[in-house]
């Protein structure tokens, strides 16, 4: 049996915070603000892990009015969604994500986010697809005041 799991995030952008997407730091004047890192890429992979079992979401497991989490690197909550994921008897077969950013352009670093994702989750990197798109000057991401992403995931029965 498979399941599908879908997750979405996304957050305001301020100066001098750390862009962290996918678990990679990339260089920037701007980033997003949030209780954790912000890092909007493994939140909706989470969300997704979390979705596919049937377990809540983020915000469930890891609230913001929790000071636990302030600051947290998201990659503790992929961590424990996948964690989650195995007791339930599922392992991943492929991601599937897309992250919208105006600027800066991520194409350089796309296949270490993938590289990055693929490690956090124990898969090939193959298993792993990030794609990152701009609002083209639309909306809150076009006009460069925020950074969303959105992510799919196949889980298979283990065998």
């Amino acid at each position: 049996m498979n399941r599908i799991g879908f997750g979405t995030d996304i957050h305001r952008l301020e100066p001098g915070r750390p862009m962290v997407i996918g678990g990679i730091v990339i260089p920037s004047a701007f980033g997003p603000a949030g209780h954790s890192d912000g890092d909007v890429l493994l939140h909706a992979v989470t969300d997704a892990l979390l979705g596919a079992v049937a377990a809540g979401d983020i915000g469930s497991h890891f609230p913001d009015t929790d000071e636990r989490w302030r600051g947290a690197d998201s990659t503790r909550f992929v961590l424990e969604a996948l964690s989650l994921t195995r007791e339930r008897g599922y392992r991943i077969a492929n991601v599937d994500a897309t992250i919208d950013l105006e600027s800066p352009k991520l194409r350089p670093f796309i296949d270490a986010i993938r590289a990055r994702v693929a490690e956090l989750l124990a898969v090939d990197v193959d298993c792993v697809s990030v794609k990152a798109k701009t609002g083209e000057g639309l909306g809150p991401v076009g006009s460069g005041s925020a950074i969303s992403a959105t992510a799919a995931v196949l889980l298979e029965r283990r065998s």
